[in-house]
Protein backbone atom coordinates (compact mmCIF):
# COMPACT_ATOMS: atom_id res chain seq x y z
CA UNK A 1 0.00 0.00 0.00
CA UNK A 2 2.66 2.48 1.10
CA UNK A 3 4.86 1.55 -2.26
CA UNK A 4 1.57 2.25 -4.64
CA UNK A 5 0.98 5.58 -2.49
CA UNK A 6 5.07 6.57 -3.36
CA UNK A 7 5.07 5.66 -6.95
CA UNK A 8 1.45 7.92 -7.56
CA UNK A 9 3.48 11.08 -5.44
CA UNK A 10 6.36 10.49 -7.84
CA UNK A 11 4.58 9.49 -10.82
CA UNK A 12 2.23 13.18 -10.28
CA UNK A 13 5.79 14.98 -9.43
CA UNK A 14 7.43 13.82 -12.30
CA UNK A 15 5.07 15.30 -13.95
CA UNK A 16 4.87 18.24 -12.41
CA UNK A 17 8.37 18.91 -13.23
CA UNK A 18 7.55 17.95 -17.04
CA UNK A 19 4.69 20.33 -16.99
CA UNK A 20 6.99 23.32 -15.74
CA UNK A 21 9.68 22.43 -18.01
CA UNK A 22 6.87 22.63 -21.06
CA UNK A 23 6.23 25.90 -19.54
CA UNK A 24 9.12 27.10 -19.29
CA UNK A 25 10.73 26.23 -22.99
CA UNK A 26 7.87 26.69 -24.99
CA UNK A 27 9.01 30.55 -25.53
CA UNK A 28 12.40 29.19 -27.11
CA UNK A 29 11.90 25.83 -29.15
CA UNK A 30 9.04 25.53 -31.70
CA UNK A 31 8.19 22.11 -31.31
CA UNK A 32 8.26 22.37 -27.43
CA UNK A 33 5.64 25.46 -28.25
CA UNK A 34 3.48 22.71 -29.86
CA UNK A 35 3.28 20.48 -27.35
CA UNK A 36 2.20 23.46 -25.16
CA UNK A 37 -0.54 24.21 -27.05
CA UNK A 38 -1.85 20.94 -27.35
CA UNK A 39 -1.86 21.10 -23.34
CA UNK A 40 -3.49 24.38 -23.39
CA UNK A 41 -0.55 26.14 -21.67
CA UNK A 42 0.00 28.62 -23.76
CA UNK A 43 1.04 32.45 -22.43
CA UNK A 44 -0.91 34.00 -25.26
CA UNK A 45 -4.63 33.19 -26.44
CA UNK A 46 -7.45 34.71 -29.21
CA UNK A 47 -10.47 34.15 -27.03
CA UNK A 48 -13.71 35.48 -29.08
CA UNK A 49 -11.94 38.61 -30.29
CA UNK A 50 -9.89 39.30 -27.22
CA UNK A 51 -5.95 38.35 -26.79
CA UNK A 52 -5.12 37.02 -23.31
CA UNK A 53 -1.47 36.98 -22.74
CA UNK A 54 -0.38 35.79 -19.23
CA UNK A 55 1.97 37.39 -16.76
CA UNK A 56 5.46 36.15 -17.49
CA UNK A 57 7.62 34.49 -14.51
CA UNK A 58 9.74 37.86 -14.90
CA UNK A 59 6.31 40.24 -14.02
CA UNK A 60 6.14 41.66 -17.54
CA UNK A 61 3.63 40.63 -20.40
CA UNK A 62 4.99 39.30 -23.39
CA UNK A 63 3.26 38.87 -26.78
CA UNK A 64 4.03 36.80 -29.78
CA UNK A 65 3.51 39.02 -32.95
CA UNK A 66 4.19 39.28 -36.46
CA UNK A 67 5.81 42.90 -37.28
CA UNK A 68 5.37 43.07 -41.17
CA UNK A 69 5.26 39.20 -41.47
CA UNK A 70 8.81 38.92 -39.31
CA UNK A 71 7.62 36.99 -36.13
CA UNK A 72 9.08 38.90 -33.06
CA UNK A 73 8.19 38.87 -29.13
CA UNK A 74 7.45 41.81 -27.60
CA UNK A 75 7.83 43.55 -24.05
CA UNK A 76 4.11 45.06 -23.43
CA UNK A 77 4.92 48.26 -21.32
CA UNK A 78 2.04 50.43 -21.03
CA UNK A 79 5.06 53.26 -19.37
CA UNK A 80 6.41 53.72 -23.16
CA UNK A 81 4.99 55.94 -24.81
CA UNK A 82 5.99 54.71 -28.44
CA UNK A 83 6.51 51.24 -29.75
CA UNK A 84 10.11 50.38 -29.93
CA UNK A 85 12.01 47.49 -31.88
CA UNK A 86 15.80 46.64 -31.73
CA UNK A 87 17.54 47.26 -35.22
CA UNK A 88 18.10 43.54 -35.77
CA UNK A 89 14.26 43.44 -35.59
CA UNK A 90 13.75 46.74 -38.16
CA UNK A 91 16.74 45.02 -40.45
CA UNK A 92 14.52 42.15 -40.76
CA UNK A 93 11.62 43.33 -41.66
CA UNK A 94 12.95 45.81 -43.71
CA UNK A 95 11.51 48.85 -41.78
CA UNK A 96 13.23 51.75 -43.31
CA UNK A 97 14.35 53.57 -39.89
CA UNK A 98 15.55 57.41 -40.81
CA UNK A 99 17.19 60.37 -38.62
CA UNK A 100 14.91 63.27 -38.50
CA UNK A 101 16.07 66.53 -38.67
CA UNK A 102 16.00 67.28 -35.20
CA UNK A 103 17.70 64.43 -33.13
CA UNK A 104 15.42 61.70 -31.13
CA UNK A 105 16.90 61.21 -27.60
CA UNK A 106 15.08 58.53 -25.67
CA UNK A 107 14.98 58.53 -22.09
CA UNK A 108 14.92 55.07 -21.07
CA UNK A 109 15.65 53.51 -17.25
CA UNK A 110 18.62 52.58 -18.35
CA UNK A 111 19.79 56.54 -19.19
CA UNK A 112 19.76 58.15 -22.91
CA UNK A 113 19.77 56.73 -26.27
CA UNK A 114 19.74 58.04 -29.26
CA UNK A 115 16.96 56.49 -32.33
CA UNK A 116 15.40 56.98 -35.16
CA UNK A 117 11.69 56.69 -36.80
CA UNK A 118 10.40 54.08 -38.64
CA UNK A 119 6.91 52.74 -39.27
CA UNK A 120 5.29 49.13 -39.40
CA UNK A 121 2.77 48.90 -42.19
CA UNK A 122 1.18 45.65 -40.62
CA UNK A 123 1.36 44.60 -36.72
CA UNK A 124 -0.56 41.28 -36.02
CA UNK A 125 -1.19 39.72 -32.81
CA UNK A 126 -3.64 37.68 -32.49
CA UNK A 127 -7.03 39.13 -33.48
CA UNK A 128 -5.52 42.37 -33.41
CA UNK A 129 -3.99 44.09 -36.33
CA UNK A 130 -2.11 47.58 -35.82
CA UNK A 131 -1.78 49.05 -39.72
CA UNK A 132 0.63 52.23 -39.94
CA UNK A 133 2.39 52.47 -36.36
CA UNK A 134 5.02 54.24 -35.77
CA UNK A 135 7.91 53.18 -34.02
CA UNK A 136 11.73 54.10 -32.39
CA UNK A 137 14.43 52.05 -33.57
CA UNK A 138 17.83 51.82 -31.94
CA UNK A 139 20.60 49.16 -31.71
CA UNK A 140 20.92 49.92 -28.10
CA UNK A 141 17.65 48.15 -27.81
CA UNK A 142 19.40 44.84 -27.87
CA UNK A 143 17.27 42.25 -29.16
CA UNK A 144 14.14 43.45 -27.08
CA UNK A 145 11.17 45.18 -28.82
CA UNK A 146 8.73 46.86 -26.73
CA UNK A 147 4.42 47.44 -27.40
CA UNK A 148 3.99 50.97 -26.45
CA UNK A 149 0.92 53.09 -25.58
CA UNK A 150 1.21 54.14 -28.98
CA UNK A 151 -0.26 50.76 -29.84
CA UNK A 152 -2.59 49.98 -26.35
CA UNK A 153 -4.39 53.22 -27.32
CA UNK A 154 -6.08 51.74 -30.46
CA UNK A 155 -7.87 49.15 -28.41
CA UNK A 156 -11.25 49.61 -27.78
CA UNK A 157 -9.88 48.05 -24.42
CA UNK A 158 -7.56 46.78 -22.61
CA UNK A 159 -7.10 45.82 -18.67
CA UNK A 160 -5.72 42.92 -16.47
CA UNK A 161 -7.11 40.69 -14.26
CA UNK A 162 -5.88 37.95 -12.22
CA UNK A 163 -2.36 38.62 -13.71
CA UNK A 164 -3.94 38.08 -17.56
CA UNK A 165 -3.55 41.21 -19.61
CA UNK A 166 -6.77 41.53 -21.93
CA UNK A 167 -6.75 43.23 -25.18
CA UNK A 168 -10.03 44.08 -27.07
CA UNK A 169 -9.50 45.54 -30.26
CA UNK A 170 -12.42 47.48 -32.01
CA UNK A 171 -12.30 45.27 -35.55
CA UNK A 172 -10.85 41.87 -34.36
CA UNK A 173 -9.28 40.25 -37.59
CA UNK A 174 -9.80 36.37 -38.24
CA UNK A 175 -6.92 34.42 -36.66
CA UNK A 176 -4.22 32.45 -38.80
CA UNK A 177 -3.80 29.08 -37.49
Amino acid sequence: MIRSLVNIVTTLALLAVLFVAIDQRRQFDPYIGKIARFLKIEDQQVVGGEVRIRMAADGHFWARATIDGISRRLLIDSGATITAISQQTADAARIDAKSSVVPIVLQTANGSIPAQTGRIRELKLGAIVARDLQVVVSPAFGETNVLGMNFLSRLASWRVEENVLIMVPHHPQKVDT
